[in-house]
This record gives structure tokens, C-alpha cells and sequence, in this order.
């Protein structure tokens, strides 16, 4: 077990995912988003149309076994629901 912990070090430092329901309508702020979130079930990449810390309103939720994807209003594209905040 510690051989696993040492060699997931890295992902102990990272923040908690609140499990947040999340709904059309529904005011999120971005928070930025890394790689491998942008990679997980193939999302677009959020990094070249968003600013961190803006607000956007959430257009649609899709909900798949392991990621939820959001389109939000007014910006072309599919992002993983992890790089926002629910405001």
C-alpha cells in the first residue's frame, strides 16, 4: 500500500471533486483545465476559448459513466464539467 501512495504522490496534492449536480441554466465559473481533463472522453479544450474566473451559463449537460461534458451558451465546444465551479 505505501509503495501505491508513493508512486500516486502527485495526485494526493490535488483538490477533492465535489459531486455537484449541475443543470441547464446553471451559472458556472471556469477554473481552468489540465491535459488529462481535456483528454477524458475526449473534451475540447477549454484553455484556447475560456478565461479563468469568468462566468458562463451552462447551455447543456451530458452525463456519461465517468465524466459529465458541459456546452455552454454562446461558446462552440464540449468541456469536462471538472474545470468549472458551480457559482
Amino acid at each position: 500500500m505505501i509503495h501505491i501512495l508513493r508512486a500516486n504522490s502527485k495526485y494526493q496534492k490535488m483538490p477533492i471533486l465535489r459531486m455537484e449536480e449541475l443543470h441547464k441554466g446553471d451559472t458556472v465559473k471556469f477554473v481552468g483545465c489540465s491535459k488529462e481533463q481535456i483528454n477524458w472522453g475526449n473534451n475540447d479544450d477549454p484553455n484556447k476559448l475560456l478565461f479563468v474566473g469568468d462566468k458562463y451559463i451552462i447551455e447543456k449537460v451530458e452525463v456519461h459513466s465517468y465524466h459529465t461534458k458541459l456546452t455552454l451558451r454562446g461558446v462552440y465546444g464540449r468541456f469536462n464539467s471538472t474545470c468549472f465551479e458551480k457559482v
